[in-house]
């Protein structure tokens, strides 16, 4: 009980399980034990308690304006494209769920710029996407008259 008192908040059991764990699974110098074990005790030390508030977050652009028909816009930086999850991933490391959270936006709010869903739209619906629509537009054979892909089975006389 004495340690406890010593480390109001923090269990050293815990620290030292923690700590045994991660240098037996890293290498380590020994010059940086001691701040590994402060760094466990203050993180396990915050455990529960409430944390400060972030400064309310200010858009490159207005929402309204960062949809436009040809694009979208980054509230982050005023990145400007037609997509924005691969930028949101590789540039901010956010997913789009996060993003959007974070924003408080809807989550129906495009993160494609409109023409260029609608173009990939049409471009679905004019291979047939979703339909089945390879076999509909064929001649009508099924799948013993269209034959077999790929190489043949080798017969016992070659």
């Amino acid at each position: 009980m004495a340690a406890d008192s010593k480390y109001p908040g923090a269990y050293p059991q815990l620290v030292t399980k923690i700590i045994t764990s991660y240098v037996s699974h890293h290498s380590l110098a020994p010059e940086q034990i001691p701040e590994l074990i402060s760094s466990v005790h203050r993180t396990i030390g915050s455990l529960g308690k409430a944390t400060e508030p972030q400064a309310p977050l200010t858009p490159a652009v207005s929402v309204r304006r960062s949809v436009q028909r040809d694009a979208v816009i980054c509230l982050d930086c005023g990145w400007k494209g037609k997509m924005l999850r691969r930028h949101l991933n590789t540039r901010h490391g956010l997913s789009a769920e996060l993003y959007l959270r974070r924003w408080n936006l809807q989550s129906d709010h495009p993160l494609t710029a409109p023409s260029y869903s609608e173009q990939r739209s049409n471009l679905a619906k004019e291979l047939g996407l979703g339909r089945g629509g390879r076999r509909s537009r064929g001649s009508g054979g099924g799948s013993a008259a269209r034959g077999r892909r790929g190489r043949g089975r080798a017969s016992a006389g070659d």
